[in-house]
């Protein structure tokens, strides 16, 4: 039902969002252990993997297999299995103890994360704004 509704822009805010919930927390783990030693920050791309699976989406095809099933339009599974790659980010400039956190570097991204989190709110708020519209019919 949803899909018919929003198409899958709710289904791909819904992983975005979850994504970057799952990134917000590996920075505050590098911010967290900034002086712990020997310590290896890490961060999780997600976004090329996100593209591939919505223009593969819009593409793919659920087979109907018995004529009384209902054709649909695939996509969601391709988001499904979008999970993201968690990447080793040491900084260039590894401290006397091994530790390879810059705490600005990390907080610059945890800002952008935040940021692009908060975008991805407004604009699924929107769009149920958007449905209320529509069944007020004002």
């Amino acid at each position: 039902m949803a899909l018919q509704i929003f198409g899958n822009t709710v289904e791909l805010l819904g992983k975005t969002l979850d994504l970057r919930a799952k990134r917000q927390g590996l920075i505050s783990s590098n911010l967290a252990n900034v002086e712990t030693p020997n310590f290896t920050p890490s961060d999780l791309s997600f976004e090329k993997e996100l593209k591939n699976a919505v223009s593969k989406g819009s593409s793919a095809r659920l087979d109907v297999t018995n004529p009384r099933h209902i054709p649909l339009k695939g996509g969601t599974q391709q988001l499904d299995r979008v999970q993201g790659d968690v990447l080793e980010t040491p900084d260039k400039a590894e401290g006397p103890d091994g530790n390879s956190v810059a705490m600005e570097t990390e907080m610059g991204r945890l800002a952008e994360n935040q940021i692009m989190y908060n975008a991805s709110i407004q604009l699924l708020n929107k769009k149920f704004d958007g449905i209320k519209l529509a069944i007020k019919g004002s």
